[in-house]
Formats: structure tokens, sequence, C-alpha cells
């Protein structure tokens, strides 16, 4: 059976995001699932959605708003900074007004009890901690949609990384694997993909590309690699990609993909990338 991605476009964020949840909500088997609810977005820094960096604050609202629907309240929007503070990074972007609007609490994975875990046969990562709070919840991963110097795409998978203790252990020259062993033991029940406003050139380069698009889907992979191909990447390219549905994490492969709504070739845009990103993702 081919995994499903469902890709929507329009005008209007939070309308666009509860469309494409909408659309798949039968597979979302999570939803019997009593363990609190993560919404993970993407903070690394401080800067407005707009600038194509961070995760559209409207997004998070349109995945909170459809929750909420189904009679979920055990929602929880947690991220964890690399380069800021994380509640900083939240106020910039909005979600302030989110938390109080919806009644949905604002985490600081940072400062979250932190658990070692063992991703189980691990392609590089031995040993790794993460925050109890991940650990213990449903994940929704929120990523932005842009490209990245290290890892060619930084999306569903890679936005993991926010819920570890030790970001910067990560770049131990296994990047790509390091990423695919987290995901085994933080694997996302849902990745929702912000392509309002897209990045190009590189993960912090606040080049913004506007795409007003949605990518959503449960499989993991999959939703990256639909993601990828939006960008203009081939998903086989993504060596993260390749590796995670190796190790049975999902499909990166287009023909094993069923996208509804907007088919990949009618808005794909081929996203400019880092000239150091050709060599360092290789």
């Amino acid at each position: 059976m081919k995994s499903v991605v469902a890709i929507f476009k329009g005008p209007d964020p939070i309308e666009v995001t509860l469309t494409a949840l909408e659309t798949i909500k039968d597979k979302m088997s999570f939803l019997s699932d009593k363990r609190q609810i993560l919404i993970k977005p993407n903070y690394i820094t401080a800067q407005h959605p707009s600038t194509g960096i961070t995760t559209d604050c409207r997004v998070v609202e349109g995945i909170v708003r459809f929750l909420k629907g189904l009679g979920r309240d055990d929602i929880i929007i947690g991220e964890g900074s690399g380069l800021t503070n994380t509640f900083n990074a939240f106020k910039v972007a909005g979600l302030d007004k989110v938390s109080e609007k919806w009644n949905v609490k604002l985490v600081d994975l940072n400062n979250d009890n932190f658990v070692e875990v063992y991703p189980p046969n691990p392609l590089a990562l031995e040993r790794v901690k993460v925050a109890r709070t991940a650990l213990e919840s449903v994940i929704i991963s929120v990523p932005k949609l842009k490209v990245h110097r290290l890892t060619t795409v930084t999306l569903g998978l890679k936005n993991m990384m926010g819920a570890l203790a030790s970001k910067g252990s990560m770049h131990n020259g296994r990047l790509n694997e390091n990423i695919v062993d987290l995901a085994s033991v933080l694997k996302p029940s849902l990745t929702v993909i912000d392509g309002i406003i897209a990045g190009e050139g590189h993960e912090l380069s606040g080049s913004p590309v506007e795409m007003n698009l949605v990518i959503a889907g449960t499989d993991p992979v999959a939703v990256d690699a639909v993601g990828a191909a939006v960008m203009g990447i081939s998903p086989t390219e993504v060596k993260h990609l390749v590796l995670a549905e190796k190790k049975g994490l999902g499909t990166c492969r287009l023909e094993n993909i069923e996208v509804i709504g907007e088919p990949i070739e009618r808005v794909r845009r081929k996203f400019r990338r880092s000239f150091l990103s050709f060599f360092l993702s290789r």
C-alpha cells in the first residue's frame, strides 16, 4: 500500500492546514493514542516566519484547531531552540497569541528533564539524551520547507533535533545517520510541513520563497520526500531519507507515494541552494 501525502495550496494558512489534515484524517491512527500530543515546530532562531527560517504560527494554529475539533485538549507546543531563547522565538513568531487563544501550553524543551535512550540497531548514534516530554508524547512535527547546507533539506525528521539535550553533538561528521537513529526513537506520528513562505539558499539564509503550501502525512519519510521534490530536489539525493527508508521508517520513493490535492509537478519550484551544500551533503 502506498504512503499518502497531501499537498494543498491557498491564501489562508489556517484553512489550508485544516483542509490538508481533514483529507488525511482516516490515516491518523495516532488519534486513538491516549498520550498527550506534542506539536513540535522549528524555531532554531528568533526570526519571523516571513524570513523563510521558522515555522508559521498560523500552520500551528490550524493543527491546534483541527485537534480541538476532534475533542483533543491534551495538546502542548514544544521546542528547544538551538540558537536563541525559545520563548523569545515563540513570541516573535506569534505563538504566544496562539497559546493564549486556544489555551495550549508552550514548553521550552531545553528546560525539560532529559532521558538517555539507545536507538535500536544504530547506524551511528548509540546513545542520546532526549526531552522526556517528547519521548512520552505523540509527536506532530511541523518543520519549515527549506534547504540545508549539511543535509540538503531540513524537514520533519531533522526537526526532532530540537528535543535533544545537546544539538551540537549530532554534528560529528555523521549527521545524516544520526538523524535517522534519532527518528527511530522520536518518530513523528504526523508531519505537517509549513510551505507558506519557504526558505531557499540554506537553513539560515533568510531568503524567503512564497509558496502558500502545506504538505502533510503520517509517513514521516514520505512527507519529507515530497517536500524535497517540491523544492526541486530528488528524494534519493537526500542521504538521511534513503537511510531512513532502509531502516524501515517509511518510504522516500515517489513511485511508492500517493499524492493527493496538488500534484508535485504543479507546485514544484527549483530552490536555490548554497554552493557549499553540494559538497557538504555528500
